[in-house]
């Protein structure tokens, strides 16, 4: 289980299975220590959900005022559903407008560059290398899930980086849990296709729909890649049975914002984000 930490106003998840990599920032955070009101009070850091724009500029400047990271090196994925990952390469350019980052996960081994996932019920997982110092931000809905992105982005790191499964750590966010995600048919046929789907997917007794252990769906897919079982941490969080901390997309009818949840390594001379330089997977 994750252990709660604060940095000023900002409470936040650490995951303890990152303790010994003191080459890392992390931080999966919550809903609390923000500006907003109403129904994405109080930090919501998506201008996408109807927010008041300048109550999110506000958040994320109480953000990087809080964990001493300036605005710029914040990079964050526009978010699509899918299983497209972007690689940011150590040195050059790398972002020149948000159109270019329609992508659900990011793999990096650049320091100073903190690599973002926005959620609301859908699962963050952050990867790491321990030994080649390799960073990865997934970002974990039921289709992303579905198509194995957790997986896909281990083979990558593998082939790019010749990552080893014995040095990966894998750390799984707040998301909707067990408790709480029924999905219908055309969803559970998508996770049926997955291999050990009896260890997350549920038939209820209700026809025609199924519970969904997403944390869990994600988590099989580190250990079939050869992770190690103590390799991988989970939060045991639900967001949907704790909205006083978390947003939860399915627990609000749809009307909520996005905790923002981060993993960076450090470096002394942060670099910015001005242009694109990057390959697509």
């Amino acid at each position: 289980m994750f252990t709660f930490a604060k940095k000023n106003s900002i409470p936040y998840l650490q995951a303890p299975v990152f303790a010994e990599c003191n080459f890392l920032t992390h931080a999966f955070c919550t809903r609390q220590g923000g500006a907003s009101r109403s129904d994405y009070k109080s930090l919501n850091m998506s201008f996408r959900e109807g927010d008041e724009e300048f109550r999110v500029l506000q958040n994320w400047e109480t953000l990087a005022d809080a964990f001493a990271i300036s605005l710029e090196q914040f990079l964050v994925l526009n978010q699509v559903h899918g299983a497209d990952i972007i690689v940011i390469k150590q040195q050059g350019s790398y972002f020149s407008s948000r159109a270019d980052l329609d992508y659900d996960a990011t793999i990096t081994n650049r320091p100073g560059l903190a690599i973002c996932i926005k959620t609301a019920d859908c699962a963050p997982v952050f990867i790491v290398d321990k030994v080649r110092k390799v960073i990865a931000a997934v970002h974990a809905g039921w289709r992303g899930t579905a198509s194995g992105i957790s997986a896909k982005v281990i083979r990558l790191m593998q082939k790019q980086y010749g990552s080893m499964p014995q040095h990966i750590l894998a750390a799984i966010g707040p998301s909707i849990g067990k408790c709480c995600y029924e999905v219908d048919s055309a969803a559970a046929e998508a996770f049926a296709e997955l291999k050990g789907k009896e260890d997350f997917l549920f038939p209820k007794t209700t026809k025609k729909k199924w519970m969904v252990d997403l944390p869990e769906a994600n988590r099989r897919q580190l250990l079939d890649c050869g992770i190690p079982e103590q390799n991988i941490g989970l939060s045991g969080y639900c967001t949907m049975c704790h909205q006083n901390i978390f947003f939860s997309h399915r627990g609000s009818g749809g009307l909520t914002g996005r905790q923002i949840n981060f993993i960076m390594i450090k470096e002394t001379n942060p670099c910015l984000a001005v242009t694109l330089d990057h390959k697509v997977y």
